[in-house]
């Protein structure tokens, strides 16, 4: 992994954003940040409140009210797990400033660098049906989720991953969340 790419993940997962966007972004500011090579799943008619754009490795998702009121971010994802397919998965601006992104981010050296960091990350519960494949931790300032690779499981996890490699980044799990998880009986 470049040293530049890694230095991109350990931005987001301390920041809680992705170029110094939040989650909560409009879809112009993302725009704004990651350009305009896109694809968006548009809202299907006027009373659909979703909306998402995927650029490759990130995707932003907004909300909203009603048809006439503003889209309101409301996550964003680093789908790592895409890069081990190969291909252009990194948009240009990604590229252009952090260089090659590996085809898998191995989750102990982004602890590692994060934990040196001051940025600790703590096992939260994943769903039921999850947990066998996945393990699920949370950067509690930033409010960033990390997914990783638990076990292996046919058509539950990608057979192009190794157990320990970074699914993807999610921003944010509220505290909220992180509470539900743990109150449940699974």
């Amino acid at each position: 992994m470049t040293p530049y790419s890694l230095a991109f993940y350990l931005n987001v997962v301390t920041t809680g954003t992705l170029l110094g966007a939040p989650p909560t972004a409009s879809p112009d500011q993302v725009t704004q940040v990651l350009g305009t090579e896109y694809a968006e799943n548009p809202p299907t008619d006027s009373d659909d409140p979703y909306m998402w754009r995927d650029y490759g490795l990130a995707e932003f998702s907004w909300q909203r009210a009603s048809a006439d009121a503003p889209w309101t971010g409301h996550h964003f994802t680093l789908q790592v797990h895409r890069l081990a397919r190969g291909g252009k998965v990194v948009g240009e601006t990604l590229r252009s400033r952090y260089g090659r992104f590996d085809r898998r981010l191995r989750f102990e050296k982004l602890r590692r660098l994060l934990e040196k960091r001051g940025t600790p990350l703590v096992e939260v519960p994943d769903f039921p049906s999850q947990a066998p494949y996945y393990r699920v931790y949370w950067q509690p300032t930033s409010q960033v989720s990390v997914r990783v690779i638990r076990a292996h499981g046919k058509y539950a996890t990608p057979d192009d991953l190794r157990i320990g490699d970074v699914y993807r980044i999610l921003a944010p799990m509220t505290p909220e969340e992180v509470e539900w998880r743990r109150s449940r009986p699974w």
